[in-house]
């Protein structure tokens, strides 16, 4: 009798930069039973592929201070862990890959608890208070950025990149976009992640005009929270809350506005754009600046600081970039090298070195 498949569960919840990359290593391991591990009314529960059965637990995250609140969310924690347990057990689960966030908590107390073997993906240059917390009790801590090697001494860390999406790296990046764009006209994409990005929305909108006046054309992801979203109406500007592929677009940008999470990095790398990066401010531990400092450093990119950007600033900045091509190819070429194409399958190989070891 053929051996049984080899059976993870996927702790991955929340954002697209703690999805997308479970979801591309997923999808490297074809002949493992994978399930999932979510919490409600996040968006695992429209992202996570139906192949993969979801299973629900109730936790959250801490907010500052300790309080009555804390105690709930401890009481929360407890139930949780033991609930992931029975999940394992029940499953006859061989081992837990995380992408961080509260859930991984839960996921890797569970795990070791039942001497399950864990691997943790850290997307950002500096580690979050539950990768630190929780590195040195996993096999293995994947990182989406070198750098982030020193913040965690006492973990077993191994350098793979940050998986993208299968579509960054098939023909999709090359298909025609379905947007009204004639071919050659310097095109800026300004997009805030899967969360959207409010503030740098208002400052796009309100330094637009002198773009179109330059014939530059604009594609806009405002995300789902903007109530301004639908306020600007011009022949060269087309808003949108999202836009699917993500990839062909990144691909014929002339440079990309963003902010600056993981995944959205890795995206801008694998496609070559020039971006301005404009790091949420109050990202946990400010790992949004951190993760731009590598791209600025290497010239991939520029970073702007929310709270010293106005639009007139942000009009010259952008205008100044695309009156130079040959800057515009050198951050190509520098966010290029940043990329690791192949970071799921260098992720899919060290998952299974430490559970079938």
């Amino acid at each position: 009798m053929a051996n049984a498949p080899i059976r993870l569960l996927i702790a991955a919840s929340g954002t697209g930069g703690h999805l997308f990359p479970a979801i591309a290593l997923a999808e490297k391991l074809p002949d493992y039973q994978i399930e999932w591990l979510g919490v409600p009314n996040r968006l695992e529960t429209q992202l996570v592929p139906k192949q993969y059965p979801l299973n629900i637990i109730a936790v959250e995250g801490f907010q500052q201070g300790f309080g009555l609140s804390s105690i709930r969310v401890l009481g929360k924690l407890a139930l949780s862990i033991l609930e992931v347990r029975r999940i394992l057990k029940q499953g006859n689960f061989q081992g837990v890959f995380t992408t961080g966030g509260y859930i991984a908590g839960p996921a890797v107390i569970a795990a070791r608890s039942l001497g399950l073997p864990v691997v943790f993906h850290e997307s950002n240059a500096i580690p979050g208070k539950v990768t630190r917390f929780f590195g040195p009790w996993c096999n293995a801590i994947a990182l989406g950025f070198e750098v982030a090697t020193k913040y965690l001494p006492r973990a077993t860390n191994v350098y793979v990149g940050t998986p993208v999406r299968s579509q960054f790296l098939d023909g999709a990046i090359n298909a025609p976009l379905d947007l009204a764009i004639p071919d050659g006209v310097p095109l800026i994409v300004v997009f805030g992640g899967s969360q959207g990005a409010v503030a740098v929305n208002k400052l796009v909108r309100e330094s637009a005009q002198a773009w179109f006046d330059a014939g530059i054309y604009v594609v806009h992801l405002t995300g789902d929270r903007d109530p301004e979203a639908d306020s600007l109406k011009h022949p060269q500007y087309i808003a949108l809350p999202f836009y699917n592929n993500m990839a062909a677009l990144l691909k014929r940008a002339t440079l990309a506005i963003s902010r600056s999470g993981a995944g959205s990095l890795t995206e801008l790398a694998v496609c070559g754009t020039p971006a301005i990066l404009i790091p949420y401010p109050f990202a946990a531990e400010d790992h949004q600046s951190y993760n731009a400092d590598v791209f600025t450093s290497s010239g991939a990119a520029l970073t702007l600081k929310q709270s010293e950007l106005t639009t007139q600033g942000l009009q010259s900045i952008v205008l100044n970039l695309l009156q130079s091509p040959p800057e515009l190819a050198k951050m190509a070429e520098k966010a290029h090298a940043i990329a690791v194409p192949d970071s799921a399958e260098k992720l899919a190989q060290l998952v299974r070195e430490v559970i079938e070891t």
